[in-house]
């Protein structure tokens, strides 16, 4: 058994305590016990007892005795500090901080005590975690010094995040030095750096962090997202490749890689990506409208099409995915199913001007000649006239035989038409001269 000599430090405090501010995972150790100095108080039967229950993770014989203890000796450090390690791995934090707090009164030097009693007044929401984490940075761990103080940096850093960003920075700063291998410090630095607009230095922090751990995940991230923040995508580019290289399962990479790739015109490489990155997260739908405009963009449309149908079966009433759903059907000249889609956008969403537009070029194609008008005039209501518009109302009452209003259509189509639709032009004054009255 070991000394009741010796410290037991809730490391893993720091594990809980850090997660929850989104730290590295490498601060997540296993229980460490730091050896007190020979001078401290001799050992008690009742504490050596206590000890070495808790060593067994006995706690139900370690906790009566560490009372008897402190109900006798109330300035018994040690005790107060085995009941907060105690209380803590129970799940009763206020209970923890008290017995944490009483340690620290016994004997204030304590770098263990002070730590563990500001992680856990960080971990409660209590402001003053901040006095205790800064006493331990000035104390002496009682083993393992530089790890230890560290570890204290580190959590203050997190703890004036928000209320001291400058001081958050430089304790990260201090923890770096004191781990110069240990990339973690440089990756929170890094992070905070960046929040506060100071993308050099961030950038130089993340860097240092990538040299130090060269298949670092969490430092080509924040480099990328650093790089596509600053508009610097290929740069961004070159980062999220090595990442998917080394870190194939990562989905997050891989669909930030494919949409720099779509935006620099690459998509097949980028449809790979956001494929890859959408088999492991089939319930992404911003992934995978992503992908499906890709797919309609690189003249995909079935591909196009199969993605649109299983967005809107998840989101039945958005109105832009039946929009999108119904331009696939258009492309593959589904149109019945197209036509379908855009009612379907106009009832969920009435002032959808663009899509009154394409369903009087559905209707056109279906022969559905009233729809056509009935949807142009529409669209007028909401959007301004285009020359096509006028044309496919033309085309529409001629259809119908109604010479006066196909006339009249056919006349404003060739005063805005201005050259640019010959194929149409020719066809309309052709017309003109079939419909209207011999002079």
């Amino acid at each position: 058994m070991r000394s009741v000599r010796q410290f037991r430090v809730a490391i893993f405090l720091i594990a809980i305590f850090l997660s929850a501010l989104s730290l590295a995972q490498s601060s997540g150790q296993t229980v460490r016990h730091h050896k007190v100095a020979e001078t401290e108080s001799p050992a008690s039967p009742e504490l050596t007892k206590a000890e070495s229950a808790i060593e067994k993770k006995d706690y139900s014989t370690a906790e009566p005795l560490l009372k008897q203890i402190v109900e006798a000796s109330p300035k018994n450090y040690l005790a107060w500090f085995d009941l907060g390690f105690i209380y803590n791995t129970q799940g009763d934090t206020q209970q923890s901080i008290d017995a944490y707090r009483k340690s620290v009164e016994a004997k204030p030097d304590v770098f263990e005590s002070n730590l563990n009693l500001g992680l856990m007044l960080a971990k409660a929401g209590q402001p003053d975690s901040e006095k205790y984490l800064l006493a331990a940075t000035a104390l002496k761990p009682t083993a393992h010094i530089e790890e230890g103080q560290a570890r204290a940096w580190m959590s203050l850093g997190h703890v004036m995040e928000t209320s001291n960003p400058a001081g958050a920075i430089d304790a990260y700063q201090k923890a770096s030095a004191l781990q110069p291998k240990d990339p973690e410090p440089l990756l929170s630095a890094g992070v905070l750096l960046e929040k506060q607009n100071q993308l050099g230095e961030a950038e130089r922090s993340y860097k240092a962090a990538l040299a130090l751990a060269p298949d670092s995940g969490d430092a080509m991230t924040a480099l990328a997202n650093l790089y596509m923040r600053s508009k610097r995508f290929p740069e961004a580019q070159d980062v999220l490749r090595k990442l998917v290289v080394l870190h194939p399962d990562d989905s997050a990479a891989q669909m930030q890689l494919g949409r720099i790739l779509a935006a620099s015109g690459q998509k097949d490489e980028a449809i790979a990506q956001l494929e890859a990155a959408s088999k492991r997260r089939p319930q992404d739908l911003d992934l995978h409208r992503d992908l499906a405009q890709l797919y309609l963009d690189a003249g995909k449309t079935p591909e196009a099409e199969a993605e649109y149908q299983t967005l809107v079966a998840a989101q039945p009433n958005d109105a832009q995915l039946h929009f999108a759903l119904g331009q696939t059907m258009l492309k593959q000249r589904k149109f019945p199913e197209a036509q379908q889609e855009f009612v379907k956008v106009i009832t969920i969403k009435p002032d959808y001007g663009e899509a009154y537009g394409e369903l009087a070029v559905t209707a056109n194609e279906a022969k559905n000649y009233p729809m056509v008008i009935k949807a142009l005039d529409a669209r007028a209501k909401l959007l301004p006239e285009i020359p096509v518009g006028y044309f496919l109302r033309a085309t529409a009452y001629d259809h119908l035989r109604d010479a006066k209003n196909a006339s009249a259509n056919y006349h404003k189509f060739l005063e805005v038409a201005d050259g640019k639709f010959p194929d149409q032009e020719w066809q309309a004054k052709h017309r003109l001269i079939a419909i209207e009255p011999k002079k």
